[in-house]
């Protein structure tokens, strides 16, 4: 049996700012575009593993400032999604996904049961895991966190029209942070902030926010940015520190802050 992960390759999560003190927790689900040594490119040309299908462009740099600016804890998913999406339910085809904006995935194609195990036991779990070791630190403390989940967006998928938002809120059931910030960010009228458009909170589909958050009770923000505005560092980090100043006090409010169950 190959093993998947060989020495040349980095874990399957970084933890940064551990020890950060805001009540608060930084998630990016496709932070990475790295495929592991032992899968090549999954069958897919080299160019396609910097385009959006392999990885949320400019999401790692806002998730990092991000935590430095909240000074608060954050997990970064180490692997592409294209290898296992940790933003899906395992049974769901989308998690090993074959064809992503019309590209043929080979590798996922006529993946064994052996091998799904491994990417499941190496790279989707251990990244869960540590959202799970932080979210316990924060309960034997008696804290009640807000979990920000970090997400971009391409500004075009093929053959279809060009996204007009900047700016995404992805909300369901419960909007403690969500509608908060969409007032702020549309009473700008800088740029054109969506509402669960064009995506949204998709319950059964949408993982991480819906497993760790919702159903312990915790507020939560999720977020896509659209990919032209966050290519570049500096933008990137920018449009962290917008996120920052319109999300900081509601964060740092211990009434927001409350357990309150919206799902299952």
């Amino acid at each position: 049996m190959v093993t998947l992960l060989r020495l040349n390759d980095p874990p399957p999560f970084e933890l940064v700012n551990a020890g950060g003190k805001a009540p608060c927790l930084i998630v990016c689900d496709h932070a990475s575009h790295v495929i592991p040594e032992s899968l090549g490119t999954l069958g897919i040309e080299r160019d396609h593993l910097t385009e959006h299908i392999a990885w949320d462009i400019g999401a790692a740099v806002i998730a990092r400032r991000m935590a430095e600016l909240f000074d608060a804890p954050a997990v970064l998913a180490g692997f592409s999604r294209l290898v296992v999406d940790c933003n899906r339910y395992l049974d769901d085809p989308a998690a090993f996904v074959q064809i992503s904006d019309t590209v043929a995935v080979p590798g996922n194609i006529a993946m064994t049961d052996t091998e799904r195990a491994q990417r499941v036991a190496k790279v989707y779990k251990p990244y869960h895991n540590a959202i799970d070791d932080v979210l316990e630190r924060f309960e034997d403390d008696d804290v009640v966190p807000a979990i920000i989940a970090v997400h971009t967006m391409t500004q075009q998928m093929r053959g279809r029209a060009r996204r007009s938002q900047a700016f995404t809120v992805c909300w369901a059931r419960d909007d403690r942070l969500a509608q908060p910030v969409l007032q702020r960010l549309g009473s700008m009228g800088t740029f054109e902030v969506g509402d669960n458009v064009p995506y949204g909170m998709d319950l059964g589909e949408d993982y991480t926010v819906p497993e760790h958050a919702m159903r312990r009770g915790l507020p939560y923000l999720q977020f896509e940015i659209r990919q032209d505005l966050v290519v570049s560092a500096k933008n990137a980090r920018a449009w962290a520190e917008l996120i920052h100043e319109v999300s900081a006090d509601l964060v740092a409010d211990p009434e927001l802050r409350r357990v309150k169950l919206y799902w299952p």
